[in-house]
């Protein structure tokens, strides 16, 4: 079983009562004072369960300045129970969402897919294209599904931990998918160190996307366009962001065009957080440290 990488709101109103789809909120603010629960609580598209990027898609651990980064990635264990209590099983099909354009629900789309499950779409423009389009939401929390057994298969060399991005780095083709300032280094409201690992390209998730107030993921041929800009058509990048969440959104865009991404997991908040570890500041990577 298989879904393209995303899906449309018109795709999801004709299935969303099929008893094979699993429908999976994703919110998630780096503003702690915003919190995505309570989001699904006041209002989400009806049968959508409710993953916690904290709890439920990273592993313990995480947090600013940590070691590990921000949002470790998980361990198979942790992936099949948690995907099993919601309801996943191997005939599962999910359709991941938030209200950031894909850049939360990429995460799972991502985690899915690594741990052998491609039965999984992002859903193209999120609550905020389903509300646009005066669709139907429920508030409150939606009734627990009939648990399901999901088997994590990881799959080789899809998430690098440290040392593997280590290793990798002086050869590798590296997207930084954060925003303009925090790559240049001029500005770094989370993490411990302001800049971005020496040599990475700039590669931001927000480029992925059409403009507007309901903004969605661009045509294919524009993507691969982008990222064979990049250097992606003649070498497989490995990407990485803050904490391993909005890069998923660069892998999403990779194979819509066509092509294919690795994860660094760690991202940004893991690497900054190791004194002995270089990086770069400026457009050009102006290495220091």
């Amino acid at each position: 079983m298989s879904l393209p990488p995303v899906v449309g709101t018109g795709w999801l109103a004709e299935h969303i009562g099929d008893q094979d789809l699993r429908l999976v909120d994703t919110r998630w603010y780096i503003d702690p004072a915003r919190q995505g629960r309570a989001e699904y609580l006041a209002g989400h598209i009806p049968g959508a369960i409710f993953l916690d990027m904290d709890e439920d898609l990273s592993a313990p651990g995480g947090g600013r300045g940590r070691p590990l980064g921000r949002h470790p990635w998980p361990s198979p264990e942790q992936v099949a129970r948690v995907m099993g209590t919601a309801g996943i099983g191997p005939r599962t099909r999910v359709v991941a969402y938030d209200d950031q354009a894909g850049a939360m629900a990429a995460r799972l789309w991502y985690l899915l897919r690594a741990h052998g499950h491609d039965a999984v779409a992002v859903l193209d423009g999120g609550i905020v294209k389903w509300v646009a389009e005066g669709r139907a939401l429920e508030t409150g929390v939606e009734k627990p599904p009939p648990p399901a057994p999901f088997v994590a298969r990881p799959r080789q060399g899809w998430v690098l931990d440290k040392n593997a991005m280590m290793r990798a780095r002086p050869e590798a083709l590296v997207l930084d998918a954060r925003a303009a300032a925090r790559y240049r280094g001029e500005a770094e409201p989370v993490d411990a160190r302001a800049g971005h690992i020496p040599g990475a390209r700039h590669a931001p998730y927000a480029e992925n996307l059409t403009g507007g107030a309901v903004p969605v993921f661009r045509p294919p041929a524009e993507l691969r366009a982008r990222y064979a800009a990049l250097g992606a058509e003649g070498a497989e990048p490995i990407v990485y962001c803050g904490s391993g969440v909005t890069a998923c959104h660069d892998l999403v865009a990779l194979e819509l065009a066509g092509l294919r991404g690795r994860l660094y997991a760690g991202s940004w908040s893991e690497w900054s957080a190791d004194p002995a570890l270089p990086i770069a500041t400026g457009p050009e990577g102006l290495s220091r440290g």
